[in-house]
């Protein structure tokens, strides 16, 4: 098999093959190759260590990147390129860094170190496809394989105990069993990894075709880092509406939105909340009242504890605190809504329901899906109308306020919010003169 290598990286190989040193791309660009798919980093290796990398591509800016552990990087037209001298990892103390490694010239050597054998195979023109574990016929199989002992990969580096799910869930692999239950029994691992490393793996995971079917299969191993799940496992709701429990409908509902990180990660936490909310009929009827406030409560913990962007909790937190608002398609309530979360989160939030409906029974679920087109039309009619909504399209503001003798500032900002109301419900035309009267009768009555 010929894998096309860009002409920046060709570039590289041949300056390093020319000093007379071996090179070959290496891990995931030729996985994603061989699957046809479009790489997104090219990563080579080289039995020249970092000063020999270093001189011999001293035309190029280098950045010593990691160069203990043997990578330089090279800059060529703004774009970074990593080279890594073949190495051998030495023993693992905190599951994540080797306390040394050890240089060696030959690629066979530096390939056994890694996770994954869809991640062990190297490639260059010359040579062809080198490939000691057999990860090409892992690919054709579809399966996730530690190289060499699971146990030992997982306890080097617990990383790879997500990074595994990942790869299952995106490429919708099958993982290998004796890798499998060794994810289950080092999963408590993962307790030493970085949140930062475990948020930026399940965004991926999440948005992978394969994600539901991870997430149902290894759902002990999500529990370690976000203990409040747990609750939904096997949480049967006893109600028409729904016909599978808690945690099943979470990640039938995650599969059923696009493969944004934003809207699956919402998906993933919009129900944490109905064990604590439940209520029951005499007859065992199950009633969750209240449990999107519930749920953005678990949400905001994980979310924080994973040290996500400020903004991208608020959003989450958001649209799982309205997900179940059930709209009667009047424009009125449709901009008061708007007005409390925005319009980009408004037009997030009908994906959401979507998403939400198709995860649940088929009663009344036609119905429901209808009264979410027919809000979201109305949406749209809004936004083309420019009807108001907030604040900033009132036809007045503060300062006319002021000019005609409101000067206390509470009283100047609940004034407007109640014009503000007004226009929306639409019992005041949004004109100046109009709001202005009205601003009038209002100080009158105070």
């Amino acid at each position: 098999m010929k894998i096309s290598i860009p002409e920046k990286v060709n570039e590289l190989l041949i300056e390093l093959n020319r000093n007379g040193f071996e090179a070959f791309i290496v891990g995931g660009c030729v996985r994603d190759s061989i699957l046809g798919k479009t790489p997104h980093d090219w990563d080579i290796c080289t039995n020249a260590k970092p000063d020999g990398i270093k001189e011999c591509l001293s035309k190029y800016h280098t950045i010593d990147t990691g160069i203990k552990h043997g990578t330089v990087s090279v800059e060529i037209d703004k774009e970074i390129f990593e080279i890594t001298t073949y190495r051998i990892d030495g023993e693992y103390s905190d599951n994540r860094h080797p306390k040394n490694v050890d240089f060696t010239t030959n690629i066979i050597d530096d390939l056994a170190r890694r996770d994954f054998t869809i991640n062990a195979i190297a490639y260059n023109d010359e040579k062809g496809i080198v490939d000691p574990y057999h990860g090409c016929e892992d690919l054709k199989l579809g399966t996730i394989r530690c190289v060499g002992e699971p146990e030992k990969r997982f306890r080097e580096d617990a990383l790879r105990i997500i990074r595994a799910l990942r790869f299952a869930s995106v490429y919708s692999f099958r993982i290998d069993s004796s890798t499998a239950q060794a994810i289950l029994d080092n999963r408590n691992l993962l307790n030493n990894v970085s949140a930062e490393r475990i948020a930026y793996e399940l965004n991926r995971l999440v948005c992978g075709d394969g994600a539901e079917e991870i997430l149902n299969d290894f759902r002990s191993v999500f529990a370690v880092f976000m203990p409040e799940i747990e609750q939904t496992f096997d949480y049967e709701q006893h109600t028409k509406h729904h016909n599978r429990d808690v945690w099943r409908h979470t990640t039938h509902a995650v599969s059923s939105i696009e493969a944004e990180p934003i809207l699956r990660i919402t998906m993933l936490f919009h129900d944490l909340g109905k064990p604590n909310a439940c209520k029951r009929d005499a007859d065992g009827t199950c009633h969750f009242k209240g449990h999107p406030k519930h749920s953005a409560i678990y949400a905001n913990d994980i979310l924080h504890r994973l040290k996500y962007p400020n903004c991208f909790i608020d959003t989450c937190l958001t649209l799982i605190i309205y997900h179940d608002v059930r709209f009667s398609g009047t424009k009125k309530q449709i901009k008061h809504v708007m007005n409390k979360i925005g319009e980009q989160n408004m037009a997030l939030l009908f994906k959401v329901q979507r998403a939400d409906i198709l995860a649940q029974s088929k009663y009344r679920q036609k119905e429901k899906l209808e009264a979410i087109d027919l809000a979201e039309n109305k949406f749209k009619e809004i936004i083309s109308e420019k009807s108001c909504f907030t604040l900033k399209q009132l036809a007045v503001n503060g300062n006319d306020l002021i000019n005609m003798g409101i000067t206390e500032g509470k009283m100047i900002g609940s004034t407007l919010k109640l014009l503000l109301s007004l226009v929306i419900d639409e019992k005041v035309e949004n004109t100046r003169g109009a709001l202005l009267d009205k601003a009038k009768e209002i100080v009158r009555n105070i």
